[in-house]
């Protein structure tokens, strides 16, 4: 996904913000509070990206603005409670990179604007927001509702590797998948036999690699989500170890090493 996309969120954000020039004048710095499930570092491009477009609308970190990060460190369990923080600190605003990290803040506060971004789903299936249009409560935000996308990586895989036959698909347990059903309705087509495994640590993904490469499996493809990104160093080394192609939703992996 494009670092840009980080930038789409501004008008959301300013919007959220509301009398942000009042609040300088009276010497108070606002504060944004950011919330992932991936680690900061693995976010730093988009980090940069949506610092840069703050900065052309003069809004400079550290000068008239504040911003919070908070990450789980790809483990979800942690979201409320880094949301409940954030609602403490009483921040001006909420942004969610993701469906988790957006649903924990909605639980967290009813009163503090939520902006969400890089929402992998449907807001509105998930009860998350009434509709697109109106989303009422306290979120607003960007949604990238691509599963059809899912079904597009397996048959790129296809084209890649014509004698494709065995795929692993990597989902985080701890969050539902909303790209294994069209994943699995794609290999059907294609007559591929689909090897799902949900990884519920760095230790369950390690030793899925010497799994799936005993069960013959050509290559692999790993889920969206904070706790993949997290990990995109280690599963690009476990790749190669194992010569495995692999298959991923964002582009810091290719860009990273992964093939």
């Amino acid at each position: 996904m494009s670092d840009k996309f980080f930038c789409l969120v501004l008008g959301a954000l300013l919007l959220a913000l509301g009398s942000l020039a009042d609040a300088q004048q009276s010497a108070k710095v606002p504060r944004i509070g950011f919330l992932s499930t991936a680690s900061l570092s693995s976010l730093s491009p988009r980090l940069e990206a949506f610092r840069q477009g703050l900065r052309e609308l003069g809004y400079v970190e550290g000068r008239n603005i504040a911003i919070e990060y908070r990450s789980a460190e790809g483990n979800v369990d942690r979201l409320p409670e880094l949301a409940a923080e954030l609602a403490r600190l009483k921040v001006d605003c909420i942004i969610t990179a993701g469906p988790t990290p957006t649903r924990a803040a909605k639980q967290a506060t009813s009163t503090i604007p939520i902006i969400m971004t890089t929402y992998g789903g449907d807001p509105v299936a998930d009860g998350t927001v009434a509709s697109l249009a109106r989303p009422g409560g306290n979120i607003t935000g960007l949604t990238n509702v691509s599963t059809d996308l899912a079904g597009k990586r397996l048959e790129l895989l296809k084209e890649a590797i014509p004698k494709l036959s065995r795929v692993a698909f990597f989902s985080d347990a701890r969050s539902s998948s909303i790209d294994l059903k069209e994943t699995e309705a794609t290999a059907r087509l294609l007559k591929i036999q689909l090897i799902s495994l949900e990884i519920r640590s760095l230790e369950e993904l390690e030793n899925a690699f010497p799994s799936i490469a005993k069960r013959r499996a050509d290559a692999f493809i790993t889920d969206r989500g904070g706790f993949f990104n997290t990990h995109q160093t280690r599963i690009i080394e476990l790749a190669a170890k194992h010569r495995l192609p692999g298959m991923y939703t964002e582009q810091e992996f290719v860009v990273a090493g992964g093939s």
